[in-house]
């Protein structure tokens, strides 16, 4: 019933009463979420581009996608269980579909994590995450019934092909810039990404239809309580938590970059959640969709990627998609907020796309 819907409100519309704010410290506040978001997921990229590219004494290197993701998604896990707990949480909720869509997603993040590990390059794989919408348009095509325009359509069409160019190029005076295998892994977590949006867009419409609105902390506990549990299992099985234990304890380097990796993920998705719970959910779909052009950069200046003409043609034609892609969701919610007739449905709109925020980064990060 309706009146069982009101303690599930998300507190994300606590900045979008009628009250003028102040200029300054809304800047403030936008200059902190911002700067935490760039901050940690530009250094979560750099730092799994570093751990796939280490190499032990005797030349061996980290394999162990399965293990790393079980001490991500736990770290994501207490930080999810630390925020349910101050910040509050929501009973009652369908705990069997935040697992089937936290399988999802950990399948999606161990196969990116595979597809590094077997020799695709960082930007390659950046580019390619990037171009999500191809198989998250699938699966909702398939599973939600959603349809597209011209201009999405080509929007994809240019972040493959840039990333397709990239990705056949060579470096200079070096191999190329992926492997068969690296680009099989790669096409299966894109695979999981299409997935998993049909999914979680189907969680939505059954949350809004029993009238439940979870928390964004609740989103971020339950579906890593699901990641790291089946990462784990299947890390059992692989004997990943062995070997992988085993390497990072002979090579502290490594764990220490695994550590960072993990603390940097449970921060960038905190500051994601005080973005969205200040500002319109897009300008935190702004700041991490830019951020992903960002890591590109900075890994292809800092980790040693020599592009040919080829190579820089592909990322600038990926980069305008991905642009384009923030011009188009701009252009959309302007004209969707002038249709908006009520706050009441201002905020209930504010709360569907912040979902669609929160989901985005925690997927595809």
């Amino acid at each position: 019933s309706n009146s069982g819907a009101t303690p599930h409100i998300q507190p994300l519309e606590m900045d979008l009463d009628n009250s003028e704010p102040n200029p300054r410290a809304e800047a403030m506040k936008l200059i902190f979420g911002a700067g935490g978001i760039y901050a940690a997921f530009l250094y979560y990229g750099s730092l799994q581009e570093d751990v796939f590219l280490f190499k032990a004494a005797d030349g061996s290197t980290f394999q162990f996608a399965w293990f790393l993701s079980t001490i991500e998604a736990a770290a994501n896990t207490v930080v999810g269980y630390l925020g349910r707990k101050f910040i509050g949480g929501t009973e009652g909720l369908p705990l069997k579909q935040f697992f089937i869509t936290g399988a999802s997603q950990v399948f999606a993040k161990a196969f990116t994590s595979l597809a590094l590990a077997k020799g695709l390059s960082f930007p390659v794989t950046t580019l390619a995450k990037s171009g999500k919408m191809a198989p998250v348009m699938a699966g909702q095509l398939l599973l939600g019934g959603d349809s597209y325009s011209v201009r999405e359509y080509v929007q994809v069409a240019a972040i493959i092909f840039g990333t397709a160019l990239l990705s056949l190029g060579k470096k200079k005076g070096g191999p190329s810039q992926s492997t068969p295998l690296g680009v099989v892994f790669i096409l299966i977590s894109l695979v999981m990404d299409g997935i998993t949006g049909g999914v979680q867009k189907r969680l939505k419409a059954d949350m809004s239809r029993i009238g439940m609105n979870p928390k964004p902390y609740d989103f971020m506990f339950y579906t890593n309580v699901s990641m790291c549990c089946v990462a784990f299992v299947i890390s059992v099985a692989l004997n990943e938590i062995t070997a992988g234990y085993n390497f990072c304890a002979n090579n502290p380097d490594v764990l220490k970059l695994v550590i960072q990796f993990s603390i940097c993920s449970a921060l960038g998705q905190s500051f994601i959640f005080y973005t969205v719970a200040h500002f319109d959910p897009l300008v935190c779909s702004t700041i991490t969709t830019t951020r992903k052009i960002f890591s590109v950069l900075l890994s292809i200046f800092l980790k040693g990627h020599k592009l040919t003409t080829q190579g820089w043609t592909g990322v600038s034609i990926a980069v305008i998609g991905i642009l384009s892609e923030v011009h188009s969701k701009l252009m959309h919610t302007r004209t969707k907020l002038k249709a908006k007739t009520s706050m009441a449905v201002e905020q209930r709109m504010s709360n569907t796309d912040a979902h669609d925020v929160i989901i985005e980064e925690t997927v595809f990060a």
